[in-house]
Protein backbone atom coordinates (compact mmCIF):
# COMPACT_ATOMS: atom_id res chain seq x y z
CA UNK A 1 0.00 0.00 0.00
CA UNK A 2 1.19 3.48 -0.81
CA UNK A 3 1.54 5.90 2.07
CA UNK A 4 1.50 9.60 1.38
CA UNK A 5 1.83 12.84 3.23
CA UNK A 6 2.01 16.36 1.83
CA UNK A 7 5.74 16.13 1.35
CA UNK A 8 6.36 12.47 0.52
CA UNK A 9 4.82 9.37 -1.10
CA UNK A 10 6.31 5.93 -0.59
CA UNK A 11 5.50 2.71 -2.44
CA UNK A 12 6.85 -0.16 -0.35
CA UNK A 13 7.51 -2.57 -3.24
CA UNK A 14 9.54 -0.37 -5.56
CA UNK A 15 11.04 -3.38 -7.36
CA UNK A 16 7.64 -4.44 -8.68
CA UNK A 17 6.74 -0.86 -9.59
CA UNK A 18 10.05 -0.56 -11.47
CA UNK A 19 9.23 -3.73 -13.43
CA UNK A 20 5.72 -2.54 -14.26
CA UNK A 21 6.94 0.92 -15.28
CA UNK A 22 9.60 -0.43 -17.64
CA UNK A 23 9.09 0.19 -21.34
CA UNK A 24 6.97 -2.47 -23.10
CA UNK A 25 6.03 -4.24 -19.85
CA UNK A 26 2.39 -3.21 -19.77
CA UNK A 27 2.08 -3.80 -23.51
CA UNK A 28 3.34 -7.34 -22.99
CA UNK A 29 0.77 -7.94 -20.26
CA UNK A 30 -1.98 -6.61 -22.56
CA UNK A 31 -0.85 -8.72 -25.52
CA UNK A 32 -0.69 -11.93 -23.51
CA UNK A 33 -4.05 -11.08 -21.93
CA UNK A 34 -5.62 -10.62 -25.38
CA UNK A 35 -4.14 -13.79 -26.90
CA UNK A 36 -3.87 -16.24 -23.99
CA UNK A 37 -0.78 -18.31 -24.71
CA UNK A 38 1.76 -16.44 -26.85
CA UNK A 39 5.07 -17.42 -28.43
CA UNK A 40 8.06 -15.09 -28.36
CA UNK A 41 7.89 -14.47 -32.13
CA UNK A 42 4.26 -13.34 -31.78
CA UNK A 43 5.26 -10.86 -29.10
CA UNK A 44 8.00 -9.55 -31.36
CA UNK A 45 5.50 -9.02 -34.18
CA UNK A 46 3.27 -6.95 -31.88
CA UNK A 47 6.20 -4.80 -30.72
CA UNK A 48 8.40 -4.30 -33.80
CA UNK A 49 10.31 -1.35 -32.27
CA UNK A 50 11.44 -3.41 -29.28
CA UNK A 51 14.76 -5.21 -29.51
CA UNK A 52 14.93 -8.94 -28.89
CA UNK A 53 17.13 -8.39 -25.85
CA UNK A 54 14.74 -5.83 -24.36
CA UNK A 55 11.77 -8.16 -24.82
CA UNK A 56 13.72 -11.02 -23.27
CA UNK A 57 14.64 -8.86 -20.29
CA UNK A 58 11.04 -7.69 -19.77
CA UNK A 59 9.66 -11.20 -20.09
CA UNK A 60 12.23 -12.58 -17.65
CA UNK A 61 11.30 -9.88 -15.12
CA UNK A 62 7.58 -10.68 -15.49
CA UNK A 63 8.28 -14.40 -15.04
CA UNK A 64 10.46 -13.68 -11.99
CA UNK A 65 7.63 -11.59 -10.45
CA UNK A 66 5.07 -14.37 -11.17
CA UNK A 67 3.08 -12.23 -13.60
CA UNK A 68 3.83 -14.54 -16.55
CA UNK A 69 4.45 -18.27 -16.73
CA UNK A 70 7.06 -19.49 -19.22
CA UNK A 71 6.85 -22.93 -20.81
CA UNK A 72 9.79 -24.21 -22.84
CA UNK A 73 9.23 -27.24 -25.04
CA UNK A 74 12.02 -29.65 -25.90
CA UNK A 75 11.66 -29.34 -29.66
CA UNK A 76 13.74 -28.34 -32.66
CA UNK A 77 13.48 -25.47 -33.26
CA UNK A 78 12.91 -24.53 -29.61
CA UNK A 79 9.43 -23.35 -28.70
CA UNK A 80 8.72 -21.09 -25.73
CA UNK A 81 5.25 -19.91 -24.75
CA UNK A 82 4.10 -17.35 -22.23
CA UNK A 83 0.79 -17.02 -20.42
CA UNK A 84 -0.54 -14.96 -17.54
CA UNK A 85 -0.46 -16.43 -14.04
CA UNK A 86 -3.27 -15.81 -11.57
CA UNK A 87 -1.49 -12.63 -10.44
CA UNK A 88 -0.97 -11.71 -14.09
CA UNK A 89 -4.69 -12.09 -14.85
CA UNK A 90 -5.46 -9.93 -11.83
CA UNK A 91 -3.04 -7.28 -13.10
CA UNK A 92 -4.54 -7.49 -16.60
CA UNK A 93 -8.06 -6.88 -15.24
CA UNK A 94 -6.83 -3.75 -13.50
CA UNK A 95 -4.90 -2.69 -16.59
CA UNK A 96 -8.07 -2.90 -18.69
CA UNK A 97 -9.71 -0.40 -16.31
CA UNK A 98 -6.71 1.93 -16.57
CA UNK A 99 -6.67 1.70 -20.36
CA UNK A 100 -10.39 2.53 -20.49
CA UNK A 101 -9.71 5.58 -18.35
CA UNK A 102 -6.83 6.64 -20.61
CA UNK A 103 -9.01 6.17 -23.70
CA UNK A 104 -11.79 8.34 -22.21
CA UNK A 105 -9.35 11.05 -21.18
CA UNK A 106 -7.04 11.19 -24.20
Amino acid sequence: MTTCSRSRCVCPDTDLMDVLASRYTMQLVCIVDAHGTVRFSELESHLPDASTSTLSTRLRALVDRDILAREQYDEVPPRVEYELTRDGRSLARRTRSLLSWVDRNS
